[in-house]
């Protein structure tokens, strides 16, 4: 198939997958490299399809019928202290749409999450975890930013509200 077949299929792939799918399994079932749906990927996200990629996979990130407000907020913490930050965010029913730093060198650098529930949280960790990985907050001595979002604004001042009690928020 050519290019933008493949890509028109890559985003039937994604609308109708309830699970995020990997680059390799894409390139697999497309019979092309991952390369090449790394490469389609940035295509499409260049023309404004809403394509995440998470540490699970490519999700499609779907506006919902009602409105989602969405705040970007600063804060800093130590290693041990991001399930607690993360679970707070979740637990108000707010999602974790990304994670951004502020490098000296590279300028901003910001990375898809997209962690909606605990249980994305603990993946999250353990995935940290268990790959030996660090976070990009290590890259700046722990700032960072999330953007967030939540179906009412009071939910993200409740999201607010408990980290800055946690001393997590920065001002």
């Amino acid at each position: 198939m050519d290019g933008d077949k493949r890509r028109e299929w890559i985003v039937g792939q994604l609308k109708n997958s309830a699970e995020p799918l990997s680059g390799t399994a894409l390139a697999k079932s497309a019979g092309v490299s991952r390369q090449v749906i790394v490469q389609d990927i940035a295509l499409l996200r260049a023309t404004n399809k809403n394509i995440l990629s998470t540490n699970k996979g490519y999700v499609i990130y779907q506006a919902e019928e009602h409105q989602r407000h969405t705040r970007v907020i600063a804060v800093k913490h130590s290693d041990s202290e991001m399930l607690e930050e993360l679970n707070i965010i979740v637990d108000a029913g707010a999602r974790v749409l990304d994670v951004i730093i502020e490098h000296e060198v590279y300028g901003q650098i910001t990375v898809d999450l997209l962690i909606e529930s605990r249980r994305d949280v603990n993946e999250f960790i353990d995935k940290i975890s268990t790959d030996r990985t660090k976070p990009l907050k290590e890259l700046t001595n722990d700032y960072h930013y999330h953007t967030i979002d939540g179906t009412s604004k009071e939910i993200l001042d409740e999201v607010e509200a408990a980290l800055l009690e946690k001393g997590y928020l920065l001002r």
